[in-house]
């Protein structure tokens, strides 16, 4: 089994900046991803990284601002998030799956972190 544990979510003000972590725990895992899911709405994709760190894959919403990265080492993800605006107001989940190719469809992950919530104050 993978476990999944998301960290560096809060509040802040619009503009400002946020890092989340995901440290996994347990066997082998391959591409990883960041989802959210705001109040009243579908979880929705921001960002995934290939097994190995090559292959990138972003939302619209994400691309300038937002940045995935791993650290396979030290068995964690991270979603660097620069000038937060107002809409990015959500809770981020982490996610992994068996394969090494990142997705962007949130059926393709099978493992789950608990999530981190983001508020951010305009």
């Amino acid at each position: 089994q993978v476990q999944l544990a998301e960290s560096g979510g809060g509040w802040v003000q619009a503009g400002d900046s946020l890092r989340l972590s995901c440290v996994v725990s347990g066997r082998n895992y391959g591409a990883m991803a960041w989802f959210r899911q705001a109040p009243g709405k579908e979880r929705e994709f921001i960002a995934a990284i290939s097994g190995f760190g090559v292959n990138l894959e972003y939302a619209d919403s994400a691309k300038g601002r937002f940045t995935i990265s791993r650290d396979n080492a030290k068995s964690a993800a991270y979603l660097q998030m620069n000038n937060l605006q107002f809409e990015d107001t959500a809770v981020y989940y982490c996610a992994a799956r068996d394969y090494a190719m990142p997705s962007i469809d949130v059926d393709a992950y099978t493992y789950w972190g608990q999530g981190t919530q983001v508020t951010v104050s305009s």
